[in-house]
């Protein structure tokens, strides 16, 4: 179990700006026990470091339609995969039976004959 006094300066020294590396050096520099310090920043970290981040590789070609889609909607390259992945979520969410907004304006101005 970490030092609660230990766990609450950490707290309040990241409150007021201070890097981890600028917490931890003092703390050594005034004799207190590296793995107590490393317990302390430990029961800290949150359960899922990167809940909100994805890396992925893409192939060249890829990434050159991907810019040019970008530049296209004013997005840098996060903001169209972004977007894309909305998009996509957002889409799965409507049931199936649901006519797409473009559908609808096609057949609204198709030249089929309607019954």
């Amino acid at each position: 179990m970490a030092n609660k006094d230990l766990v609450r300066f950490i707290r309040d020294a990241r409150k007021r700006g201070f890097d981890d590396y600028q917490i931890r050096e003092p703390l050594l520099k005034k004799g207190w026990p590296f793995d107590e310090i490393e317990m302390a920043f430990k029961s800290l970290k949150p359960k899922y470091k990167y809940k909100n981040k994805v890396s992925i590789y893409l192939d060249s070609e890829v990434l050159r339609k991907l810019e040019r889609r970008a530049k296209r909607n004013l997005f840098t390259i996060p903001e169209q995969i972004e977007d894309i992945l909305r998009r996509s979520v957002l889409n799965t969410k409507k049931s199936s039976k649901e006519e797409k907004l473009d559908d609808r304006l096609v057949s609204l101005f198709s030249r089929k004959i309607r019954r």
